[in-house]
C-alpha cells in the first residue's frame, strides 16, 4: 500500500522543510510515500474571500486525490485518534488490499466545506490549534510511528 499525503502549498518554514524531510525518509523506509503539494489560492481581497480561496484549493485537492475511495481529511472537527489506533487504521487498510491511502491537509484557512463532507474520514491531531505547516510535521511523524507500531519496532514507547 502508498501512503499519500496531499497538502495545499509548499512548505515555507525551515523547521517544516527539515522536520517533514526527516519523517518522509524514515517513513520512506517503511512503506511507499507519496508527498502531492498543491498550489495554494491566491489570498487577495481579506478574509472574507476564504470560502473562495477553499472551494479554490478543493478543486485542487480533489484532482490530486483522482477519486481514491477512502482518504482522510484532517480537520479540526475530526476524530482524535491515538497512534495506536492511527496504526489499526492504516494496518487494516493494508488488509484490505487499498492500494493508496491519502491524507489531506488545507491551507491556511482548512478545507472547504464540501470537500470535507465528502471525506470518509476526519482525523484530528488534537484539541489546540496547529499551523498547517507544523500540521504536516505532526502528521508524517504519527504516519512513521504507526508503521513502527506495525512493524513492532521499537520507536514508539506506550
Amino acid at each position: 500500500m502508498r501512503l499519500q499525503l496531499i497538502a495545499v502549498g509548499a512548505l515555507k518554514q525551515d523547521y517544516a522543510r527539515s522536520g517533514c524531510a526527516l519523517f518522509a525518509e524514515r517513513l520512506g523506509h517503511l512503506c511507499r510515500l507519496e508527498l502531492t503539494e498543491v498550489r495554494d489560492a491566491q489570498r487577495s481581497g481579506g478574509p472574507g474571500n476564504a470560502p473562495r480561496w477553499r472551494a479554490q484549493e478543493a478543486e485542487r485537492l480533489r484532482a490530486a486525490l483522482a477519486g481514491a475511495p477512502l482518504w482522510v481529511a484532517l480537520d479540526e472537527r475530526g476524530e482524535e485518534w491515538t497512534s495506536e489506533e492511527l496504526a489499526r487504521y492504516i494496518g487494516e487498510a493494508q488488509t484490505r488490499s487499498v492500494a493508496t491511502l491519502p491524507f489531506v491537509i488545507g491551507g491556511p484557512d482548512g478545507l472547504d466545506p464540501d470537500l470535507l463532507r465528502a471525506a470518509p474520514r476526519r482525523l484530528r491531531l488534537g484539541r489546540l490549534t496547529l499551523p498547517h505547516e507544523l500540521a504536516r510535521l505532526v502528521l508524517l511523524e504519527q504516519l512513521y510511528r504507526a508503521h513502527t507500531i506495525l512493524a513492532g519496532a521499537g520507536y514508539h514507547r506506550p
